[in-house]
């Protein structure tokens, strides 16, 4: 086992607490950082993996949550995104289960809570990575370095990159993967209870626990197999107390096996082939689970790695690691999303950028220098390890084993932001050595350095509270990203706002010129406005860029549709559906069209076609009981009509349309009895007064007849049928007072 002494760790000003209270402290200051956003909202992803995830409805089969993607897609589908999540799922399913339907409180609550814990479990990984693993005589773990251990896990608690994995309910994959990554490391650590002794005596259930530990976090968010290489770093550097370094060079000079064996025991191979088997394992499952082989990503999710040229695309890799290196080092420089512009690609060796990534990697090549070379076993083995913490967690991201699809992602360095807290703790620590005589300033310093943390973390997690606040947020970090703007466009248009969306949407279509989802949206909002021409070549350039863009067909058609272009308006819905086979809206408005060329029989299959695909979709029924009504077939418009009141009970509008019906059957009875019905539910609408009047008109009930006319012109006094229908009705009733005897 290691020696444990932290010669340095007396000189950091901070109090000596007990293990219990630094754990409060740092528990309550990371409840402090993110506590105002419990009430935010939905935002961004959360919509897709939480809002429109019928995974979370308890309608849903449970089974359904280990054969969907974390976004509910079926894994064998080509869309999939393949991220296989499903015990984050799980909670997401329990939140909903518990609060009764979407609540977002409760989302939130849980993801605080879960960084709360996880910046407290911190203070145990720190104080055994910097002071080592050690026991009491009544089996109690000792910490050899609790200031340090406090320094590094109140600055992991405090640091702003965590925001969007607290704030963003999404995030809960990479808390909860953080968890389990702990409660891994810590369960192996449990197997070397026996002190120094213990290289060779080790528990194999223990190490069997850690492994399991490891599969959940895998089970929660695909970079928790990490945790098997820091559990081997650990090991190797800590437990067995191996100079890598010193080894190497034994190895490269041909030394004697037996010298090299004094440094690589039995007990360590062991291990490493147990951590090597279960991670193969854990890997090989996963393989099998994803189905059809890895997603398929897109030049605007991550163009580094489309780069055509072999030197440019790892020139651009390092320089996306120099900015999760500048994200971690300088936390301000936040933003929800770094794709499509947001980062230019270098596309020369001379490019003033590559500046920073020599930068980055003269630093690294330092710091790797002094924890392999330095003669200090303690600052080796810290160092190393720290390096350990902050690389290993991020190799899934790094885009050298597969592609990934962002450019920067803060959410995936949650579990490397402590490697970089562990090592700011001990640089910290060293400069309250040297600098001993200056402790009230390195106090102060410290002090300034949390409250800023604490100040951006406020900050950040208040813009993300909500969408409008959180996209604004980020056209000042990345104003050339056209995901950005698009994303501000769509809230504005959602919230009414379509004059300040269209600027929006068309900076998105400028900055990036495919951007066929900004065209869609774009083109709806001009097809409202009745600007039917640009809307039409909006929609049309789309569909050319992407031909399977079935949203963009239909949205075509509706636009030619409305030019009277009839023949290209069918044949665009015909391809909406060719791309999209279970479309009910396309098959409603290809319906519409149909209706307007008097080809009924079309129309009515094609409202059908809806109806079988979504059977609440309410206004193709509608259409159905309109259309049948309007030819003469009242028997069948009846019929249908309480076919969909079946589906949709209290759907005034049908009600309304099959009220019409029946009072053309004479079933006056029935005829009121679904128009009194209808306004109970929608007591304004003056065209259901209107007519439940005409009804009563027929039926010889006149004084209930005035009453509803009276009330439809009051709702709507530019009715010109319904006031024509009143005043004949006065005059007849005027007729009957006349001839009335008093």
């Amino acid at each position: 086992m290691a020696p444990t002494e932290v010669n340095w760790d007396h000189q950091i000003p901070l109090p000596k607490l007990s293990p219990f209270h630094a754990k409060v402290a740092v528990a309550l200051v990371a409840l402090l950082c993110f506590i105002n956003s419990y009430d935010g909202d939905f935002v961004f992803d959360d919509s897709e993996a939480i809002v429109n995830n019928k995974d979370l409805n308890p309608a849903t089969p449970l089974n359904n949550i280990w054969r969907n993607d974390f976004w509910g897609s079926n894994l064998s589908s080509n869309n999939s995104h393949k991220s296989y999540r499903p015990l984050t799922v799980l909670t997401f399913r329990l939140n909903y289960l518990m609060a009764g339907g979407l609540h977002p409180v409760g989302f939130h609550v849980l993801n605080i809570g879960l960084h709360s814990l996880i910046s407290a479990l911190m203070i145990d990984m720190f104080s055994i990575l910097i002071g080592g693993l050690a026991y009491d005589g009544n089996g109690n773990r000792l910490n050899h370095a609790p200031k340090a251990s406090l320094l590094a896990g109140l600055l992991f608690a405090a640091h702003p990159v965590h925001t969007e994995s607290v704030a963003g309910i999404v995030g809960r994959a990479d808390l909860l993967c953080a968890l389990f990554f702990q409660l891994s490391f810590l369960t192996y650590c449990k197997a070397f209870r026996g002190g120094r002794e213990s290289e060779e005596k080790f528990s194999i259930h223990w190490i069997a626990v850690s492994l399991l530990l490891c599969a959940a976090a895998m089970l929660c968010k695909e970079q928790g197999i990490t945790v098997l290489g820091v559990n081997a770093a650990f090991d190797v550097l800590l437990i067995c107390n191996v100079n890598v370094y010193e080894l190497s060079q034994r190895l490269f000079l041909r030394r004697k096996a037996e010298d090299v064996s004094e440094r690589v025991r039995t007990g360590l191979l062991i291990r490493l082939a147990l951590l090597a088997m279960g991670g193969a394992s854990l890997l090989y499952a996963r393989w099998k689970i994803m189905g059809t082989g890895p997603p398929a990503f897109t030049e605007v999710d991550n163009p580094a790695s489309f780069a055509e040229n072999v030197f440019l695309r790892i020139v651009n890799y390092n320089y996306y690691y120099s900015l999760n290196a500048w994200v971690l080092l300088c936390p301000w420089w936040l933003c929800f999303d770094w794709s499509m512009g947001c980062v230019p690609l270098i596309k020369s060796a001379f490019d003033w950028r590559t500046a920073w990534l020599l930068l980055l990697w003269c630093f690294l090549i330092g710091l790797i220098s002094q924890a392999l070379c330095s003669q200090d076993s303690q600052r080796r083995r810290t160092l190393t390890l720290g390096l350990v913490l902050l690389v290993v967690p991020f190799l899934p991201a790094c885009n050298i084993f597969f592609r990934v699809g962002f450019v920067i992602a803060e959410r995936v360095l949650y579990l490397s932001s402590a490697g970089y807290c562990l090592l700011l703790a001990y640089a910290l620590g060293h400069c309250c050595g040297r600098w001993s005589r200056r402790k009230g300033l390195l106090r102060a310093s410290l002090l300034a350095l949390l409250c800023v943390y604490v100040a951006r973390c406020a900050l950040r997690s208040h813009q993300w509270r909500s969408e409008q606040s959180l996209f604004t947020s980020a056209l000042s970090v990345c104003p050339l990203n056209a995901k950005v703007h698009y994303n501000v466009g769509k809230n504005l248009a959602d919230r009414g706002n379509t004059s300040a969306a269209i600027k929006y949407y068309r900076e998105a279509v400028r900055l990036h010129p495919t951007y066929v989802h900004a065209m869609n949206n774009l083109g709806n909002i001009l097809k409202e406005r009745n600007e039917l021409v640009e809307a039409e070549e909006l929609l049309a350039k789309a569909v050319l860029i992407q031909p399977d863009f079935a949203a963009a067909w239909m949205n075509l058609g509706i636009v030619q549709n409305s030019l009277k272009k009839f023949k290209e308006a069918e044949q665009s819905y015909w391809n909406a559906i060719q791309f999209r086979k279970k479309y009910p809206d396309c098959y409603y408005n290809l319906g519409r069209l149909y209706a307007d060329l008097n080809r009924h029989l079309d129309a009515l299959n094609a409202w059908r076609n809806a109806t079988v695909l979504k059977p609440d979709h309410s206004l193709a029924w509608n259409n159905m009981v309109i259309l049948l009504d309007n030819t003469g077939n009242l028997a069948q418009a009846e019929a249908i009509g309480r076919e969909a009141l079946k589906l949709l009970p209290n759907d005034h509008t049908i009600m309304f349309s099959l009220a019409n019906v029946l009072g053309k059957l004479q079933k006056y009875k029935e005829s009121e009895g679904f128009f009194l019905q209808a306004l109970r539910i929608n007591p304004n609408a003056a065209s259901c007064h209107g007519n439940l009047a005409v009804l009563y008109h027929r039926w010889g009930k006149l004084e209930l007849a005035k009453k509803h006319y009276e009330l439809s012109l009051k709702l709507d006094p530019e009715a010109a049928g319904t006031r024509d229908n009143y005043n004949m009705l006065r005059r007849k009733l005027d007729q009957l007072y006349r001839t009335t005897p008093p």
